[in-house]
């Protein structure tokens, strides 16, 4: 029998559309991770990128549970000596949400050197309006 190894979709991607409102931010970087591996399809490999491009919206809204809000630390090193700043979850969602749905996503991703071309593909909007109207992409309920 001879392996089955499928090829790179290139332009022919689907687009989904991900409504993050009142989702769990765990639940919902997993569900993204995998759409955007391809994992869903029956014809996944781990060494062929055949993943879809994900656009996230209301990144804002989206839930974190128990105290979470108060004592998750997201940290940020500038490369300087003394350039390591923390904020919790709560400071973060105010100064830059997106970076709440970025950062979960890129930690359930791989190591490898798919996982830039993957995040390349993760679009995400603060709010419910987004920039890729013309991509015609289809509404998916992930959790």
């Amino acid at each position: 029998m001879k392996s089955f190894l499928p090829k790179d979709p290139g332009a022919n991607r689907e687009w989904i559309l991900v409504d993050a409102a009142g989702k769990p931010l765990g639940r919902l970087a997993v569900a993204i991770a995998n759409r955007l591996r391809g994992k869903d399809k029956p014809t996944w490999s781990p060494m062929v990128d055949t993943g879809a491009f994900v656009i996230v919206i209301n990144a804002e809204k989206v839930a974190l549970s128990g105290t979470k809000e108060q004592d998750k630390i997201y940290q940020k090193y500038t490369g300087y000596r003394a350039g390591r700043s923390t904020m919790t979850a709560e400071k973060v969602r105010e100064r830059e949400p997106k970076r709440l749905i970025v950062q979960a996503v890129t930690g359930m991703l791989p190591g490898n050197h798919l996982c830039q071309r993957m995040l390349k593909r993760l679009k995400v909007f603060v709010g419910p309006n987004h920039d890729h109207a013309a991509q015609k992409p289809v509404a998916v309920e992930l959790i």
